[in-house]
């Protein structure tokens, strides 16, 4: 990593503040060759960690930029490496130019997240934490930015280095004793054991059984919006987002495919799918349309089932609630306020009242939504939202297990020491400790270019 390398860490499109970086061995150096102080002196005799206004130049000294500039020395920067940052005007030939000056004079293009993996090989910062930047990014709901800026700051290195620590106390002792048998060493405690691998257990269980909230977290809850034709399926979604996304008509039988779209609904990201009206139909492309709304219907984690409020409730209506009630959660929304004084619902779901048109009940229906999805109790950077992560602390589990039924059974020390280490390992891999090469660049090629 003795190379230098560059990258906009801001948007390519045209903005009020560019953003470029390097890091390496010459970061500092480059800078200093393009950028002036107006103070008159080199930008290497001005502070460190201090932005310093001065003029933009390319190498045939034309002026480029007014702009800030900043640099720090290693270890005592993001990377750990000496960095400097130049804070430009947005545009976009300005901030092409400043990068082919740089890449000329000795820089190179920094490839995906390579800022981040310099700070994670450079011990700056975990591998989880490392993994949370790319989250609080792509971060679509403030519970997701909340949960991510915490393990950012290291929340679940914190929560699984005392279960490491405390597996690496029980293996040090059994190699202590296997190793030297003609030492004063104190005898194995197993009684003592078995009771810190259960708490190890239980550490472990209890966060990755978090993974289940996480991953809709992160990847949003599939909500389903259902009901027989013109119920007002899609004047809900258009509600809902804000703008007319689907086409809404008196004519039954309009929405033929599903229809899918993101937004925060009750401070959770929803992936809502609008779906054809569900009714017995001849026509074969309406009848395929039912076929996925129903299918939707099964997979969804949250279905809205619509009922039109201005109409007595019919058999199609009764049908769509009595599948919406063996879904796994379901919120009955009654359509049309602004048409009808409200109609009864015999069902034992939660029961909104919205009108499209008004955008009246709309607030209530995320109340709604958010109390079916309570947050579970764990401190902040507690809900594992990475499948990675989750697949390591499963394996951690299943060693953890077959410590403890080794311990049961009476089986010898060194099968106890080797599930006991294969736990530690696998939890190794959520900070870094133990992870494969091949791993790391996996989870560093997702990252935007300039992070």
């Amino acid at each position: 990593m003795s190379d230098t390398i560059a990258a906009l860490a801001t948007g390519a499109q045209i903005s009020a503040i560019g953003i470029v970086r390097l890091s390496g061995e010459r970061a500092v150096e480059l800078a200093g060759t393009l950028f002036r102080p107006r103070a008159g002196v080199a930008l290497q005799d001005c502070p460190a960690h201090t932005l310093v206004y001065g003029e933009l130049f390319d190498r045939g000294g034309a002026l480029l930029d007014l702009c800030l500039c900043t640099y720090s020395r290693a270890p005592h920067s993001y990377t750990g490496e000496d960095t400097a940052e130049f804070q430009c005007h947005g545009s976009p030939l300005v901030l092409r130019a400043l990068l082919d000056e740089l890449f000329a004079l000795g820089a190179r293009q920094a490839l995906p997240g390579e800022f981040t993996k310099r700070a994670f090989l450079n011990g700056r910062m975990e591998l989880s934490s490392a993994e949370a930047v790319a989250d609080l990014i792509d971060a679509e709901s403030a519970e997701s930015a909340r949960n991510a800026a915490a393990q950012l700051a290291g929340a679940l290195g914190v929560r699984m280095d005392g279960v490491y620590a405390s597996l690496g106390d029980i293996s040090a002792h059994y190699h202590a004793v296997l190793d030297y048998p003609d030492e004063d060493i104190e005898d194995f405690r197993l009684a003592e054991y078995r009771a810190e691998i259960a708490h190890a257990a239980e550490e472990v269980a209890s966060l990755l059984a978090t993974f289940a909230r996480g991953r809709l977290m992160r990847g949003g809850i599939p909500a389903a919006i259902v009901g027989r034709p013109n119920a007002g399926k899609s004047s809900l979604l258009n509600a809902l987002l804000g703008y007319e996304r689907a086409i809404v008509t008196r004519v039954p039988g309009t929405t033929r495919d599903t229809i899918e779209e993101k937004l925060v609904l009750g401070g959770l990201c929803l992936r809502l799918i609008d779906t054809a009206g569900i009714r017995e139909t001849d026509d074969e492309v309406e009848r395929l349309g039912v076929e996925r709304s129903r299918d939707a219907l099964e997979r969804a984690e949250l279905v809205l089932a619509v009922v039109d409020g201005s109409e007595e409730p019919t058999e199609e209506d009764a049908a769509v609630i009595a599948a919406a009630e063996k879904a796994k959660r379901a919120i009955v929304v009654i359509s049309k306020k602004d048409l009808s004084g409200g109609v009864r619902i015999d069902t034992a779901l939660p029961t909104v009242n919205i009108s499209s048109l008004t955008g009246e009940g709309i607030e209530a229906l995320g109340e709604a939504i958010k109390g079916l999805f309570p947050l579970p109790e764990t401190p902040a950077g507690g809900i594992l939202t990475n499948a990675r992560q989750a697949e390591a602390l499963g394996r951690a589990q299943e060693h953890l297990r077959a410590a403890l039924d080794a311990l049961d059974t009476g089986a010898t020390p060194d099968i106890v020491l080797t599930e006991t280490e294969g736990a530690m390992a696998a939890i190794g891999e959520l900070n870094g400790r133990t992870v494969r090469e091949d791993v790391t660049e996996r989870i560093f090629s997702r990252f935007c270019v300039g992070k």
